[in-house]
């Protein structure tokens, strides 16, 4: 079934008007950030260190994410989130006329209170940024809404840092800045306005003033979250502890490393950009337009690759008295090595930063959503001080070089990800599946909607091999505890995804009859609990295509715990490695079109064994 791309919420009012206010406020923040920089460097008449000052910039824009993000996490869940934004945008215009004034005047204190003013901003805005998302998509857009709003964030970040550039360059630079600072500012409240209504989730909620107090409760509850929720708010901070030490070193490393000017800086930095938006924006097709988090140690795995290889191809660029400009080092074969690197970091770093967005989004209950955001985003701000600390003790005190850096974070990244994915297997789980879905067979779907968002059913399917259930949770947005015999459940490597899926064995009464007992007894815990089970009614994988007779089972399921039944049917894998056809081999049937299929709900008073086995057999056709 075929959906429209991701893009298409740009052509709604729940979207775009938000797409374009937050890109806006990024686009500000870095031409402000980067403009100062600038100044302090080049313009302004300075005693002492320049580069004390630069550090102070980047201190005075982090410290309000470790003072205010508590409160925002709680204005975000008191008060409504459009009318929120709105306030928050009117107070960027006043900072701005601040910062403008500190630029026009050359009054270096002004311009630092209105960068200190900007980070309360961005501090106030993200737990609104990232909880509205869920209130004005649909779950099936999740993903590509939050996809398209880190391209939108990194492009803008770039698209700030050379517009800096371009105005600094100016010999009335500041009158230039200013009235760029303000304009869009402007724009960002004007677009603010077309935000449609985003209720409050907590409206009688008390407010806690006290910043060290409620930072430490944001903290606990962020944390405190499911093992899935919590550890991704780990893995998203780990990600911008990555990222920080990347983006801090590229003008050092296009100078030292690659022997460029300042355009180089500009070349990297837009490589990277370009390669996070290319990675956001294919999350969605890669992941079925549902919350699929196992892109995520695809992602993992794509960044100390890549990361690994930067190390390896640093240096081999013939050094430059005046510095190679970005057209001239474009000769160089090596600067390609390099830059395909970079943008594979960035590539990969898409993959894995927006399915861990999402499913903070998706797994947080509406009324702890704001909090569990600011949460992340104090730890987010934690990391990436202690991405400079570390980058100061590894470059100054261990006297590493910058391409040595890259090589640590790289081997670091293996172990910090590794005990994530060890304490959520479900990670592991997803990605195994998603990797079989995609590398074996072409999987396609068709009329999964009639599967229901939420509410108990009894999922039912002809069983044609021992992947049956891998291809179908692969398919399906929502989880799914799948009824399996033993045997196949406690196959090697198989039983490891089954056993973290929540998988449930079962046995033929006269084998074992405890687990066919306590079979029954978890399927109806399962739909109490408003799950979706699934069976394979034959009770065996078929030996020659057809499809078993249909066991009597279900019936017992639907009497102890009566719900809807939704007929599936697998077509095309016959044949195939893992079915049991006599002339199967392992390259057979590769990268094969496999089917899922789904049918109406069926009522419960009418899902006799025969007459399901007849649903599913109409619904597979002739296809084996």
């Amino acid at each position: 079934m075929s959906h429209p791309s991701q893009f298409t919420l740009l052509r709604t009012r729940r979207f775009l008007p938000f797409f374009v206010t937050q890109s806006l406020g990024a686009f500000n923040d870095n031409i402000f950030k980067q403009s100062l920089i600038l100044a302090i460097l080049y313009k302004l008449t300075i005693e002492g260190d320049r580069s004390i000052w630069v550090n102070l910039c980047a201190l005075l824009f982090i410290l309000p994410f470790f003072l205010f993000s508590a409160l925002a996490g709680q204005f975000g869940e008191k008060f409504a989130k459009d009318a929120l934004i709105r306030l928050i945008k009117l107070g960027e215009i006043a900072i701005m006329a601040v910062g403008a004034i500190g630029f026009m005047f050359d009054h270096l204190s002004l311009m630092l209170v209105a960068l200190f003013a900007m980070g309360t901003h961005s501090a106030l805005f993200g737990p609104v940024k990232y909880s509205i998302l869920p209130q004005a998509l649909r779950e099936d857009e999740l993903v590509g809404g939050n996809g398209l709003v880190e391209m939108g964030t990194f492009l803008a970040i770039l698209a700030g840092t050379i517009g800096a550039g371009i105005m600094m360059s100016s010999t009335h630079y500041a009158p230039v800045v200013s009235t760029a600072i303000i304009g869009i500012a402007v724009l960002g409240y004007l677009a603010s306005r077309g935000i449609p209504r985003a209720a409050a989730a907590s409206p009688q909620m008390r407010l806690n003033w006290n910043i060290f107090s409620q930072s430490w409760a944001t903290l606990k509850l962020g944390l405190g979250q499911t093992p899935a929720v919590s550890r991704s708010i780990v893995g998203n901070s780990w990600f911008w502890f990555v990222g920080a030490i990347y983006l801090t070193q590229i003008p050092a490393y296009a100078k030292e490393w690659m022997h460029g000017d300042e355009t180089v800086v500009t070349l990297i930095l837009t490589v990277f950009s370009v390669g996070i938006a290319v990675g956001s924006m294919l999350c969605e097709k890669l992941s079925g337009r549902k919350v699929e988090i196992g892109l995520v140690p695809f992602g993992s795995f794509g960044l100390t690759v890549f990361g690994l290889l930067l190390w390896w191809h640093s240096g081999g660029i013939p050094d430059s008295a005046a510095g190679h400009g970005w057209i001239e080092i474009l000769g160089f074969g090596h600067t390609w090595l390099v830059l395909i690197d970079i943008l594979g970091l960035g590539v990969f770093g898409g993959f894995y930063i927006v399915p861990l967005y999402a499913l903070i989004q998706s797994r947080t209950v509406e009324n702890e959503r704001a909090r569990v955001i600011a949460a992340n985003n104090i730890l987010n701000a934690l990391f990436m001080v202690v991405s400079a600390i570390v980058s100061i003790i590894l470059l100054s005190m261990a006297k590493l070089s910058i391409p040595q850096l890259f090589l640590v974070v790289s081997l670091l990244n293996i172990g910090v990800n590794a005990y994530i994915f060890k304490i959520v297997p479900e990670f592991t789980m997803r990605f195994m599946i998603w990797l079989l879905s995609h590398s074996m067979y072409r999987v396609e779907h068709r009329n999964l909607d009639l599967i229901p968002d939420e509410g108990a059913a009894l999922l039912v399917c002809n069983h044609v091999s021992f992947v049956d259930a891998l291809l179908i949770g692969g398919a399906v947005r929502r989880p799914i505890r799948f009824v399996m015999y033993y045997k196949i459940y406690n196959l090697p490597v198989l039983n490891f995804i089954f056993r973290t899926a929540g998988t449930i064995p079962i046995a033929g009464r006269q084998e074992d009859i405890q687990i066919y007992e306590q079979a029954f007894t978890r399927i109806a815990r399962y739909l109490k609990d408003g799950e979706l089970v699934c069976i394979f009614p034959e009770g065996k994988l078929t030996a020659d295509g057809e499809i078993n007779e249909f066991k009597g089972g279900l019936t017992r399921i639907l009497e102890e715990t009566p719900v809807p039944v939704i007929p599936l049917a697998l077509q095309g894998l016959w044949g195939s490695f893992f079915s049991r056809d006599p002339g199967k081999g392992l390259f057979r049937r590769l990268w094969s079109r496999v089917t899922l299929v789904a049918g109406p709900a069926v009522a419960v008073e009418v899902a006799e064994p025969a007459r399901l086995q007849a649903l599913v057999g109409d619904l597979r056709g002739t296809v084996r």
